[in-house]
């Protein structure tokens, strides 16, 4: 660790804990994993400053800056570390590494506390995510489970990841379930720039000794975009493929999208999205079924018109070894269902092992 304060990137992990000062907007676009807000502008006095900086003078938004980071310091050091230890040591950023780190970092190694500050700030950061998305992804061996709408994919994941499998579920990091209906209520998904620290943070803690589970993906989840590196690594992997019965899939789409049934506006809204695929009168009966609620028939007619055909289309395409890939048949999508699923694959995947 440099002597002078200042830490880079790759040293991060030798911190007790991590300190954002950006303002709470800056924060909420991204931020390093684990790093605590707390911030010596807001978001508002941050555009102040920024303000008289171009319009008045430098000189000016300094006294200003200084006046309103100062406050901002005695407040975290009263409300936030007045319990650290002395053996406490901080790495605090801002974005560039400039003036509102160094001023938190001066502060508190004038305290006794080792703090440091992150060379570069949040922009050395984001570079290091970007280098390492474009490399990292390619170390590994993927499995990827492929099977129609509604096979229960990301449960199997979850299930996968329970019995002791490695598993990369992206759609939980996207915060969507990757479809025109894939918003999850309540929860917007992120920026594309967290979406990546998060993908980072997980793929940090996986082993390249083991495959990684990881659901088909088109190139986009919702509005977020899968890294190219991570992408190409996945189309060329082994597949494996989940056939479940049709009815199996109309029920556990009932339950896995219970949600809408409590909201059938916000479902006609989302499925008007489809009107350059689907002709006026397939909504419209669509629209009826909704306000019938009758939902075995609508899914499956959303299955058979709309998420189906898309499915065959795609999946030989995108995926290098769809044609091959072993197949699990399975008419229960319970949780515990799943369980037996995951452990049927498992037990394939040490089979061939074995074989091979």
């Amino acid at each position: 660790m440099k002597t002078q304060g200042v830490a880079n990137v790759t040293q991060a992990g030798e911190f007790d804990e991590i300190i954002d000062v950006r303002s709470p907007a800056e924060y909420a676009e991204d931020h390093m994993p684990g790093a605590v807000n707390c911030p010596v502008l807001s978001n508002e006095e941050r555009a102040r400053v920024g303000t008289i900086y171009k319009q008045e003078s430098p000189f000016a938004a300094k006294k200003l800056g200084a006046a309103l980071v100062a406050r901002h310091i005695a407040g975290h050091i009263e409300t936030r570390f007045l319990d650290r230890p002395r053996e406490w040591k901080p790495l605090i950023y801002c974005w560039r590494g400039g003036k509102r780190s160094g001023a938190l970092t001066h502060v508190l190694r004038q305290i006794g506390w080792q703090s440091c500050a992150l060379e570069g700030g949040y922009k050395s950061y984001r570079r290091h995510v970007v280098e390492q998305l474009a490399e990292l992804p390619r170390r590994f061996s993927y499995r990827v489970v492929t099977g129609a709408t509604g096979s229960g994919k990301s449960r199997l994941l979850e299930a996968l990841a329970a019995q002791g499998a490695q598993a990369l579920d992206l759609e939980a990091l996207a915060a969507h379930k990757g479809s025109v209906l894939g918003g999850l209520p309540g929860e917007p998904q992120p920026s594309q720039k967290m979406f990546e620290s998060r993908l980072l943070a997980v793929l940090q803690g996986l082993t390249f000794a083991e495959p990684v589970y990881v659901e088909a993906e088109s190139r986009k989840i919702g509005r977020l975009q899968v890294p190219d590196a991570l992408l190409e690594t996945m189309r060329a992997g082994s597949c494996l493929r989940i056939e479940a019965t049709d009815a199996a899939r109309v029920a556990f789409l009932i339950g896995d999208y219970d949600y809408f049934l409590a909201d059938p506006a916000a479902l006609k809204a989302k499925l008007a999205c489809l009107r350059e695929l689907q002709s006026a009168e397939t909504l419209a009966r669509w629209n009826a079924l909704i306000d019938a609620r009758d939902w075995p028939a609508l899914v499956a007619e959303l299955l058979e018109k709309h998420y189906d055909p898309l499915y065959r289309r795609s999946q030989g395409k995108n995926y290098a070894h769809f044609a091959e890939a072993p197949r699990f048949a399975t008419d229960d999508l319970s949780p515990a269902g799943l369980t037996e699923l995951a452990k049927r694959i498992l037990a394939d995947a040490g089979s061939s092992r074995r074989r091979s």
